[in-house]
């Protein structure tokens, strides 16, 4: 009689097994790293990275340290933010509140550190780089902390005040990915680069505004007033299309009697077409967080699209 190691089936049934097992570990790897991306705002590094490239492509700017220095303070801002809210976080997105509590200490030192390197390279380029890049920290902290308490509550946190608290964002954000690397090239800002700067600024808001439809009612509770906590989800997403659509007009007046390109606007027109499409499930998802994502992923798009009409990739 042949051994049970001999045995053709259950060689076979091991084979499975063993297989099974390779299988569910890297789909457990493949959560831990996703989760690691998207809970601790890993992701955003490479989402603002790609958004000075195309800065530097636009303005064709020499490469720099600026995409480096921008992605490192957009880790530390974002960490930090989280890690700050992460008891507030708690109705609206329990999953990454519990993994920010329980990496809480870790992502303080990657926190401190990430923004101490930024400050570091920043120093190479001169004042105005070192002062772009402390912005968006300046910034975090104006909007996110008790502040002027004498003035009551309702001025305490600017992330409380409608349109105030996207709007301040929006401009830290914009500043940086442009200024930065205008900064490290010590170039003068130009119509052009004044452009790109009201896209960001009006694209980063919109951005802003799609998670505030998931967190309607931690945002309500915690006393924070967006778009969708006064206005309601259906006026929301009103508002996205027209900021969109505000977009779409810019580009095409500023095509017509300024200083943008064909390329440069047909690619911009086709990532706001994108972003009028994810307007449409404003509210109408069960995924709002991928819903988020994918507002921030349309920099991919215009910037491939980009790379593809000058290089000919």
């Amino acid at each position: 009689m042949a051994s049970k190691t001999n045995d053709p089936a259950a060689h076979a049934n091991d084979l499975v097994s063993r297989r099974a097992e390779v299988s569910a570990s890297i789909t457990r790897a493949g959560t831990r790293i996703k989760d690691v991306l998207t809970y601790s705002s890993a992701y955003l590094v490479f989402i603002a990275m790609i958004e000075v490239l195309t800065v530097h492509l636009v303005l064709s700017l020499p490469l720099s340290p600026a995409p480096v220095v921008v992605g490192l303070v957009t880790f530390a801002v974002y960490a930090g933010d989280r890690i700050a809210d992460a008891d507030s976080d708690a109705l609206a997105t329990p999953e990454r509140s519990a993994f920010v509590t329980r990496h809480r200490e870790a992502l303080s030192l990657l926190t401190a550190g990430s923004y101490g390197v930024a400050i570091a390279i920043a120093l190479t380029g001169g004042p105005l780089a070192l002062a772009i890049t402390l912005l968006p920290g300046g910034f975090w902290i104006l909007y996110a902390s008790e502040w002027f308490p004498t003035l009551g509550r309702r001025f305490k946190r600017l992330k409380r005040i409608l349109v105030v608290n996207s709007t301040m964002v929006a401009s830290a954000w914009a500043i940086a990915v442009v200024g930065l690397p205008l900064a490290f090239a010590e170039v003068a800002v130009t119509p052009l680069a004044g452009v790109v700067f009201v896209y960001f600024l009006v694209d980063t808001f919109v951005n802003t505004e799609i998670p505030n439809v998931r967190d309607v009612e931690a945002d309500a509770a915690d006393g924070v007033s967006t778009l969708p906590v006064v206005f309601g989800i259906r006026r929301t997403r009103h508002a996205l299309y027209g900021l969109d659509l505000f977009l779409v007009a810019f580009v095409g007046l500023t095509l017509a009697f300024g200083p943008l390109t064909v390329a440069l606007a047909g690619a911009i027109l086709v990532g706001l077409a994108y972003a009028l499409v994810l307007a449409w499930f404003v509210g109408r998802t069960n995924a709002p967080g991928r819903l988020a994502i994918a507002g921030e992923t349309k920099h991919l798009v215009v910037f491939a699209l980009l790379l593809v009409s000058t290089t000919g990739l």
